[in-house]
């Protein structure tokens, strides 16, 4: 056999046949592959520029199935197809989508720094990320410029299969990991107690003979513990050094490998002492602390999926015939919008929608965190995930599937958990460094004992490398974090920046917007005056098309009268009013200096919120508009001042309105009339007074304070873009969870002090203990596991404790 029939494949190490079939020319080399598959994988990771991948990875590639390589992946540009898990970026571009795949094909670091290279060299792409962990990418990338096909294709082509991400696939995953750690954590029990009963004779003082036959007996339990429990161990450290990083599971793979090898030595010379059972003891209270740390991440990870759980697999849906309505029990996916479903006591809502019949009460705290069911009539919205308490009614479906309310939430939630905040990136730099530390004082620490006591140095340097382990460290605030996102979100605030958490904790001034924020957000026509002649009817008919398809809450005060116009060339400006073409004339509905277009505003018929309706720049009538407060307004605003915090209102509608509102809340600062740039402008004027700032808003004219503000709050009916920009969004009406909130981001800074100053103290109290040798390798390993538990344990207080005001 010569030279290069006994070289095995350059991507994937099987052997290769014929070395002369399939072979390319890469990095001025001859190179053999097994089959076409490799050799056009290779091909295209060296046509990138990625040919460094080769020399970073740590495992072989698997081979490409040249069955997959079949695959028509233009069928996912379909948008029937995209639906279930492509949605839009933003509300401000609808060529910018994003989309959550799982990774076929992971083996290592490398990998992620492959597969992340190759799509940013890609046209369209904006932002793509790995996570090796998950398998997961998340991906964010223009649709005009490229297609979803081509980005399967690119990542294909380098050896990796693309599949998008759901529920099953995910909790599969979690199942998969679950079994995977019980079995790792089996094994090392198992070795735990075979090999303590061993130790029992090697510690007795057994005969020489005996005494060797012992250890190898101890070699061989001991060896599946740390080949395969403690891998994750030894690949997570592997990980970390290639990529030039020091995690917590390099002391722990230091400390298991130096131990086991060292006592290989031992057995093979007959000399020294052995530590397989110290080895196996701390694997497996390393892993029984891992484990429980993993089930809680788990459960955590369950809490934020119980959304796609709400909907039912089926829905009834009710079709009209000649000979009456007739029921149907259908897919609840082939649910189309205008259907007509019914909804029986008992029954989840399948659909976004509205009632058409009926009339019930419905429980959604489950997506809103509000406790008592909410009373429900015609006309009224429902969301999907919602549970039906009363009676049947009939509702229409509004939107299924990525649409529905329930899913936006469902998507915001996954992306606030990929959020890492400064704190925690803080945290992990930190550990880093202690990592560094402890190594060098390992090292420190050894040279002194083999100095004074050589038989002692082992162990001791086992102890130090494994109690002082930063796991409680790095666990310290996540933990906290992940606690309170999931206390918060079960109390209807939904946290999407975890950054906000800290400013927070320190808000002393808040700033309400008025229409749909303090009140209810459903303004009501209760006055219409004519100027000339212009019909009542004909008028509002008019506005509500104009106002067709905007999600402003004064849209929805036109409802009713939709349907009997239609306008053109429909245009919004931010702050003051709409305008449109209809019936060839041009009309603009609003503020009265806008709806005139003249520096002289006519005056409004008497106090109150009156917008004007013009026809080519001329007044033609007079609306006023009336909102109700919200019931939670008063007592959210005196909760805030009770506490000696600024209370201020910042609205855009009428001085007398805004007066009157003030008044009423007992709010002593406010502004009316104020375009978007004001109202930024007086929320930086509070910043730069050193104030931290809470803006809570609803519709698009609030998305600039929103975005200036310290911790920003959207309703839970606020726009799309709104949302987008707010750090929080409140689920339900209460008001009151505001500062209920504030109140509980100071119990989490406190829970962190506390979480930081146990690991920290314990960590400042065991090193010194075990480089002293007062703690053994089995005892630190239970110290380590121990220290981190109680930070978990402490932490998830948090997800257990009431949202208080005091």
């Amino acid at each position: 056999m010569n030279q290069a029939q006994s070289q095995p494949c350059y991507h994937c190490g099987l052997p290769v046949a014929d070395p002369n079939e399939y072979t390319a020319t890469l990095d001025e080399q001859a190179r053999s592959f097994c089959c076409p598959g490799c050799q056009a994988v290779a091909q295209a990771i060296h046509g990138s520029g990625l040919a460094s991948f080769y020399q970073f990875r740590s495992e072989l590639n698997l081979k490409p199935d040249t069955e997959i390589q079949k695959l028509n992946f233009e069928a996912y540009d379909l948008p029937e197809l995209q639906k279930e898990f492509v949605f839009p970026a933003d509300g401000e571009s609808e060529n910018l989508v994003q989309a959550q795949l799982l990774v076929e094909g992971i083996t290592c670091a490398a990998c992620v720094w492959l597969i992340e290279h190759r799509l940013q060299t890609l046209d369209g792409i904006e932002r793509v990320s790995v996570n090796a962990a998950t398998e997961r990418l998340s991906i964010r990338w223009h649709k005009d410029k490229i297609r979803m096909s081509e980005i399967l294709s690119a990542v294909f082509d380098i050896g990796y299969k693309l599949t998008p991400a759901n529920e099953d696939q995910a909790q599969e995953k979690r199942q998969k990991e679950d079994r995977l750690s019980l079995m790792r954590l089996g094994v090392a029990g198992f070795g735990m107690m075979q090999v303590g009963m061993v130790a029992v004779a090697l510690y007795t003082g057994a005969s020489e003979q005996w005494m060797i036959y012992w250890r190898w007996v101890s070699l061989i339990i001991a060896t599946p513990v740390v080949l395969f429990s403690a891998r994750p161990f030894f690949n997570a450290a592997i990980r970390a050094l290639r990529q030039k990083h020091l995690v917590m599971d390099v002391p722990v793979s230091i400390a298991i490998g130096f131990a086991y090898t060292a006592s290989i030595w031992a057995t093979l010379s007959a000399s020294g002492e052995v530590y397989f059972d110290s080895v196996s003891m701390f694997t497996f209270f390393l892993l029984l602390g891992r484990y429980l740390e993993m089930r809680a991440r788990h459960n955590n990870s369950l809490g934020n999926s119980k959304f796609a759980q709400l909907l039912p697999l089926t829905a009834t849906l009710v079709r009209k015939g000649t000979n009456g309505e007739s029921q149907t029990t259908v897919a609840q996916k082939s649910l189309k919008i205008g259907d007509i479903v019914a909804v029986g006591t008992g029954e989840s809502v399948p659909c976004d929608g509205v009632i058409e019949d009926g009339e019930t009460l419905i429980d959604e705290s489950l997506l809103t965190g509000e406790s008592s069911p909410v009373k429900k009539s015609v006309r009224d919205s429902v969301v999907a995930g919602s549970v039906n308490m009363e009676s049947t009614v009939k509702i229409k479906v509004t939107a299924i599937g990525q649409q529905t309310r329930l899913s936006a939430i469902e998507r915001l939630v996954e992306s606030a958990s990929l959020n890492k905040p400064y704190q925690i990136a803080l945290a992990d730099k930190l550990a880093s460094y202690f990592v560094g530390a402890v190594l060098l004082f390992s090292v420190l620490i050894g040279g002194f004992w083999l100095w004074h006591e050589p038989s002692e140095a082992l162990w001791i340097v086992l102890s130090v490398l494994v109690v002082t382990c930063p796991c409680a460290l790095s666990l310290a605030t996540p933990a906290a974090h992940a606690a309170a996102l999931s206390r918060l979100r079960g109390a209807g605030l939904l946290v999407l920046n975890s950054d906000c958490l800290a400013a927070l904790a320190k808000v002393d001034q808040v700033a309400f917007d008025k229409t749909g924020t303090l009140t209810v957000g459903k303004p009501q026509v209760v006055e219409y005056k004519s100027l000339n002649s212009l019909p009542e009817e004909e008028g509002l008919a008019i506005i509500a098309a104009l106002e067709m398809g905007s999600s402003h809450p004064i849209a929805a005060a036109f409802q009713q009268w939709q349907g009997n116009k239609t306008a053109r060339d429909v245009k919004n400006t931010i702050g003051s009013g709409v305008s449109g073409t209809i019936d060839t004339r041009q009309y603009r509905f609003g503020k009265a200096e806008f709806a005139s277009e003249t520096d002289k505003v006519l005056p409004a018929p008497s106090s109150g919120q009156w917008l004007l309706l013009s026809c080519e720049s001329e007044p033609v009538a007079w609306v006023k508009l009336d909102d109700k407060l919200r019931e939670s307004a008063k007592e959210s605003v005196e909760l805030f001042r009770e506490r000696k915090m600024g209370v201020e209102l910042i609205s855009g509608d009428a001085s007398d309105t805004v007066e009157k509102m003030a008044q009423a809340l007992g709010i002593n600062e406010y502004r009316a009339g104020c375009l978007p740039d004001e109202k930024l402008d007086i929320i930086q004027k509070h910043q730069d007074k050193q104030k931290v700032v809470m803006m809570v808003g609803d519709g698009i004219n609030d998305v600039p304070v929103l975005s200036g503000a310290d911790v920003s709050v959207a309703m839970s009916q606020a726009t799309d873009l709104a949302q987008t920009r707010a750090d929080c969004i409140l689920l339900n009406a209460d008001l009151t969870i505001l500062y209920k909130a504030i109140v509980f981001a100071k119990r989490l800074r406190k829970t962190v002090k506390q979480n930081l100053t146990w690991a920290l103290a314990y960590n400042g109290l065991a090193l010194p203990l075990a480089a002293l040798g007062y703690i053994p390798p089995w005892a630190a390993a239970i110290g380590m596991s121990l220290s981190s538990l109680i930070v978990v344990i402490n932490a998830l207080r948090l997800s257990r404790s009431e949202l208080t005001a005091a």
